[in-house]
């Protein structure tokens, strides 16, 4: 029976070209010593399985090296390479700061830093998990660490940088050590299952190198794992059977009976994937990461975000030509609020089947590819209008939209705001349509009134101009006012700001907030009505315009609150007067 030797110790890289996914660090400390720029201390951090260790062992090797090549790595030849090959070097000394974590430890490391090299220029120190030290044991290194011999070169490695003190950070020179890529480690996987003769699937080496977590020795133990499991030919079914990993197919399933609005399917699927001992909730981690990698696939620009091999990425990129945009951000919502909810339901099951349920509801008027409709409802320029007929109860909003000269010379011209949001409402005389309404409402092209209609039927109504319109907005609110018809709050919102005359007869009001614009609805049909007669026009609109960002006087004395009070409404300071009342 021959020696096994696992992978990840008989594929560990020996040179500096060998580290995989790690090119930025390899070429810094390359130049290092071939500028003879060395520092006393490094310090490795980053996440296990990276190549932390074995950057401190190349780095140890090429520094002693006497023979070093001109791409600057040892040249495996010299006695210094030799020893160091056979674990026999005395100038390279490594301690476990787990096991080895005392006052006592560091200073017998202090006490062996005096001595020079036997063979070599350097003794070199590499001390791994260097955060489990102590705080005693960190303060007993500081000043061998920050002054030592020129002969010793420190290089501590740690996976959790966050629990080494300032003070021993700042006398090392730091290196980052990246997660590695998916297709490093899938590439250097091919290169090991060459190296042994096994014939390995391009996904389920995909599949081991996600599962990995960037971490090269974890993919390494995990392929040395499912080759003992399945002998020379590595299959995808074999890894994900050996793994537990959820078959991407099931995803692919639900989907498409998504696609078709077919929840007894989802639910039968979902049912099976749990008898399988998978857990409910990472499957649905998994769903939700299925729907984003069929939105990725939407756009070229984010195809690269895909980390899958080439056969299942193909599924995907069919796949994501059959739904929508739209379904698909609704679906990674609906995931993601199962994903929080999971953990805190006494029902899991019943949580993820509900979710299920909704993503199945999603496509019943987008599905397969339908195209879009555009959105009106979030869009700040999305206004709507009643049309004039019976039949046509909205009109185009971009009709309303569109900004207009002034329509006769005697108009004032009206500077336009700074950009604001707001939103914007009509408001007629036989009905209110609000914006979201008119975004869902869907109009024929038979039942809209041709443009020429609407036309001939508006320059047959009288023209006004913008002084005639603040005179008789003005005269329109008094008389309501002297009948009783319009409260106060209305009052305030009619005659807060000008009223500004648009295209086609309509009237754009600014106001504040919600409250007036449902203050105004009430009472609109009344005020229309006394207005249309003033100017002697049928086809007056009426747009409200809510400026949530005005800028409102900030009032701050009671003298200055009434006074403003007074302004808005005359009644109130005529009420002081009759009782005799002072203003504190």
């Amino acid at each position: 029976m021959s020696d096994f030797v696992v992978s990840a110790r008989k594929y560990r890289p020996s040179t500096f070209n060998t580290v995989v996914g790690q090119k930025s660090i390899t070429s810094t400390l390359k130049n290092a010593i071939r500028n003879n720029h060395l520092a006393q201390a490094f310090l490795f951090c980053g996440p296990r399985g990276v190549g932390k260790t074995t950057c401190a062992r190349i780095l140890a090797k090429t520094i002693n090296c006497f023979n070093i090549t001109d791409a600057t790595e040892a040249c495996d030849q010299c006695e210094s390479c030799v020893s160091f090959n056979e674990n026999a070097s005395f100038n390279i000394h490594e301690l476990d700061a787990a096991s080895n974590n005392s006052v006592d430890d560091i200073r017998n490391l202090v006490d062996q830093v005096r001595f020079a090299p036997q063979v070599g220029k350097y003794s070199i120190y590499i001390i791994d998990e260097v955060h489990m030290l102590s705080t005693a044991a960190f303060n007993a290194f500081l000043k061998t660490l920050e002054e030592p011999p020129k002969h010793a070169i420190f290089i501590l490695a740690t996976t959790e940088r966050h629990k080494i003190i300032p003070t021993i950070l700042s006398r090392c020179q730091i290196f980052d050590f990246k997660r590695i890529q998916i297709e490093d480690i899938v590439e250097h996987l091919l290169y090991v299952a060459k190296s042994e003769n096994i014939e390995a699937e391009p996904d389920a080496l995909h599949i081991i190198a996600q599962k990995a977590d960037g971490a090269m020795r974890d993919a390494l133990s995990m392929f040395d794992q499912i080759v003992s499991f399945a002998g020379n030919k590595l299959t995808y079914k074999a890894v994900i059977e050996n793994l537990n990993i959820l078959d991407y197919d099931y995803y692919f399933k639900i989907s498409a009976a998504a696609l078709e609005s077919n929840i007894p399917e989802a639910l039968v699927i979902f049912n099976e994937i749990l008898d399988n001992g998978f857990d409910g909730h990472n499957f649905i981690n998994g769903l939700g990461s299925h729907f984003r990698n069929l939105l990725v696939c939407k756009d070229i620009s984010t195809i690269q975000l895909l980390e899958v091999g080439q056969n299942i990425k193909d599924k995907y990129m069919d796949q994501s030509q059959r739904y929508s945009m739209e379904t698909l951000l609704r679906a990674i919502n609906i995931t993601n609020k199962c994903d929080i909810n999971y953990k805190t339901s006494k029902n899991q099951r019943l949580q993820v089947e509900l979710a299920l349920m909704q993503i199945c509801s999603l496509t019943g008027s987008q599905q397969q590819g339908e195209p879009e409709k555009k959105n009106l409802i979030n869009s700040p320029n999305a206004v709507s209008a009643p049309a004039q007929t019976e039949k046509a109860t909205v009109v185009a909003a971009e009709t309303v939209e569109k900004k207009s000269e002034p329509l006769t010379s005697e108009t004032p011209v009206v500077k336009e705001a700074a950009p604001q949001v707001y939103t914007k409402r009509i408001i007629s005389g036989t009905t209110s349509i609000n914006t979201s309404s008119a975004a869902k409402a869907e109009v024929k092209s038979t039942e809209v009134e041709s443009e020429s209609a609407i036309t001939e039927r508006k320059a047959a109504q009288k023209s006004f101009t913008q002084q005639e319109l603040e005179t008789a907005w003005k005269k329109s609110v008094g008389q309501l006012q002297q009948q009783n018809k319009l409260s106060s709050f209305a009052h305030t919102a009619l005659t807060k700001s000008n009223p500004v005359l648009k295209e086609n007869f309509f009237i754009e009001l600014e106001i504040d907030n919600e409250a007036a614009e449902k203050a105004l609805d009430v009472e609109k049909l009344d005020f229309l009505e006394v207005l249309r007669k003033e100017l002697m026009n049928t086809e007056i609109q009426l747009t409200t315009v809510i400026n949530y960002f005005a800028d409102i006087k900030k009032l701050y004395t009671q003298r200055e609150k009434f006074m403003h009070m007074a302004e808005k409404n005359p009644s109130i300071n005529k009420l002081r007067q009759q009782l005799d009342l002072e203003i504190d």
